[in-house]
Parts: structure tokens; C-alpha cells; sequence
């Protein structure tokens, strides 16, 4: 591996994969301990929409998933929190118009679409340096964010009732934590596509609470089984001449039922708690 760091692509693959999954760290975090996968998975296929107003409009894909993912993810959530419909449904239903809507723009767009597939199913390896900027600087809203409102994405992540009695404005914090997710699966996007965003969002954090009692250290080993994942799925891809999102995954999976394995094994199960240890 080392050997191919000389290649500057795969310079830039290895800082992508090290700024998403800090971002997937804490952000999946929250997604697995609010149990909202599928509406994540929503917000992931309706930035499609974005990726074809771009192409149709002549300007960077990326902007356009971030802008359409964010008004996706917004919209899911106040339909969610103010109808009576089945969140599943209108989650599906925004899925559906958000790829349909991506689907038709490009179609109506002039000239040949060279790079489409890495939207869908990722190409870290032709991550440009203007990405890793940009990555970047997402990632730091995203921590910004969550560290200025560690307090209230905790509370209605354990108890939106409890919340709510101590002021906290519940539904700002959730469609807050959505924008966030959104702008997480931008990020994602290039590393290994719409379809798989969901598997790297939510395994390393999935596996962190297996073995970890509070949302700090969860956040934390979620990050560096993240790492973990990519430098060895990159590795690996590397080395056998691999798709390198899909290894990634791979790998991921792996490590996931590998550890449902040990969890079962264990004398005693680990008991997650909703405050921070000092």
C-alpha cells in the first residue's frame, strides 16, 4: 500500500476516506441510535435530483446534490413530524421522485455523461483535490454543529418527550440532524456511491454500539472503525484490482458479522447509556 501513496490519486482517495468517515463517525452515530436508516436512505437517493440539475444546468453536480439532499431532507422530515401518513410512505414516495426527477434531467441533458456512474456507485480513486476542499470544509460545519448542539441531539435522541418538557425545540433539532445527514451523504457520495451510502453510514456506528456505553466513545470508534474500513478496502482494491467503494463495504460487512459473532459470545451484553461518562 504504501507504494501506491507515490500515485497522487491515491493520495487524495486515502484523505477522502479519512475526512468521510469522520463525518460518518458522528453523524451514523445518531442514525443508528434514532433508528432513522431508511429516511437517510431516502435523503441518499434523492440528491440524484441534484446530480441531474447540475448536469442540466451546467454547473458542479456536487452543489446541486447538497442543495437538493438538504430541501429532500427537510421536506421529509416537517412531512414527517406534521401528517399522520406512515413515514415510511413518504419517505419512499420522495425516494422515488428525487431519483425520477435526477433520472429525467440527465436525460435531457446535452452531451455525454462521463462520470455519472460515480454518483451512484462511487469513485474515490478520481476524487479531485477541489473535493477534498470541499469535504472538508463540510466536515467542519458538521462538527461545528454538533458540538454546539451536543446537548439537544442527545435529548431527542433518548427521550423527545423529556425534551420537549426541558425546552428543547424538538423539531428544529431533528430537521437539523437531518440537513446533517444530508450533507453527509454528499460527502459519501464520491467515496462509494448513492447506493451503498447507507452501508458506510450505519455499519461502523452499528458495531460501536455493540461495545461502547455512551454517545462520545460511540462517535469516536465509529470514526476509527471508518478509517479502518477504508485504508483496508482501499488496500484491497488496490491489490486485486477491485472497485474500491464496494470493497470498502465489503470489508465492512464483514467486520459487522464478525462482531454480531463476538457480541453473542459475550457472557454479558453492554448496556448503552444516554449520559457521558467524565
Amino acid at each position: 500500500m504504501l507504494d501506491a501513496l507515490q500515485f497522487t490519486f491515491m493520495r487524495n482517495a486515502l484523505a477522502a476516506s479519512l475526512l468521510v468517515s469522520i463525518a460518518c463517525g458522528i453523524i451514523g452515530t445518531y442514525v443508528v441510535v434514532n433508528r432513522i436508516v431508511f429516511i437517510s436512505g431516502g435523503i441518499a437517493h434523492a440528491a440524484y435530483g441534484g446530480i441531474g440539475l447540475g448536469y442540466f444546468f451546467k454547473f458542479n453536480p456536487i452543489l446541486g446534490a447538497i442543495a437538493f439532499s438538504l430541501l429532500a431532507a427537510l421536506g421529509m422530515g416537517a412531512v414527517q413530524r406534521k401528517t399522520r401518513e406512515r413515514a415510511d410512505t413518504i419517505i419512499g414516495v420522495m425516494w422515488a421522485i428525487g431519483m425520477a426527477v435526477g433520472i429525467i434531467l440527465i436525460d435531457r441533458s446535452a452531451g455525454y455523461k462521463t462520470d455519472l456512474m460515480s454518483y451512484l456507485f462511487g469513485s474515490i480513486l478520481s476524487v479531485p483535490a477541489a473535493d477534498l476542499v470541499l469535504m472538508a470544509i463540510l466536515d467542519g460545519l458538521i462538527i461545528l454543529a454538533v458540538i454546539f448542539f451536543y446537548k439537544e441531539l442527545q435529548a431527542i435522541s433518548f427521550d423527545e418527550t423529556f425534551a420537549s418538557l426541558q425546552n428543547v425545540p424538538v423539531n428544529l433539532i431533528y430537521l437539523l440532524l437531518l440537513a446533517l445527514i444530508a450533507v453527509t451523504v454528499v460527502m459519501m457520495m464520491r467515496v462509494v456511491g448513492l447506493i451503498m451510502v447507507i452501508a458506510m453510514l450505519t455499519i461502523p456506528a452499528a458495531i460501536s454500539g455493540m461495545f461502547v456505553r455512551n454517545l462520545k466513545s460511540m462517535m469516536a470508534l465509529s470514526a476509527l472503525l471508518g478509517i479502518v474500513f477504508s485504508i483496508t478496502g482501499l488496500w484491497i482494491s488496490y491489490t486485486w484490482n477491485l472497485t474500491s467503494g464496494a470493497t470498502i463495504i465489503l470489508v465492512s460487512g464483514f467486520a459487522y458479522l464478525l462482531s454480531l459473532l463476538i457480541q453473542s459470545l459475550r457472557p454479558t451484553q453492554v448496556t448503552f447509556s444516554t449520559k457521558d461518562s467524565e
